[in-house]
């Protein structure tokens, strides 16, 4: 059973959800133009936040797995852990491409193609995980649970489709790192 004050919390938290959706794409789009001279390069960065979305990509599996097996807990403490993950992921991306210019894709024909769409389909898609994840969230820690489900089920497959092919892409991109 869920609370009755369901409207005035999801009130209380949509400015938030709406301020933080919007300023990090912002944000990331801003930083991506500016080039921190005089700092080392953080080239060593892209296979640690690479690493870090597959991790996130396995602590999403078992999150679900926990849910389905009714271990409540579990759930929470994973849900929780990839929330941290991927704002790891997202500040050490930021951080490399502020020390870094941007690598050129080097594969010729459909091989280019492939790697575009699935970039391309990454990024949008990257975008519209943070609304969806921060609704989930909120709606998890204000025990509205018939509707944390009903988006858990939207953000679940975009968010795991996004830790995915951030590995993918790291696995294309990576012989063409100066």
């Amino acid at each position: 059973m869920e609370p009755k004050n369901n409207k005035a919390n999801q009130l209380k938290y949509k400015n938030l959800i709406i301020l933080i959706s919007v300023a990090i794409p912002v944000v990331v789009a801003i930083l991506f133009r500016i080039r921190l001279e005089g700092v080392q390069s953080l080239s060593f960065l892209p296979p640690i936040y690479a690493a870090i979305n597959g991790c996130t990509a396995l602590v999403l599996i078992a999150a679900l797995w926990a849910i389905k097996n009714r271990k409540i807990l579990l759930h929470e403490q994973l849900m929780k852990t990839a929330i941290v993950l991927s704002s790891a992921f997202l500040i050490m991306y930021v951080a490399y491409h502020l020390t870094s210019d941007p690598t050129p894709f080097g594969g010729e024909g459909r091989i280019k193609t492939i790697y575009y769409f699935i970039l391309i389909s990454h990024i949008i898609l990257s975008v519209a995980i943070i609304p969806l994840v921060l609704i989930s969230f909120v709606r998890a820690i204000s025990k509205q649970f018939t509707s944390h489900r009903k988006i858990a089920r939207i953000t679940f497959p975009i968010w795991l489709y996004i830790t995915i092919t951030g590995v993918i892409i790291y696995l294309m991109i990576s012989p063409y790192y100066v």
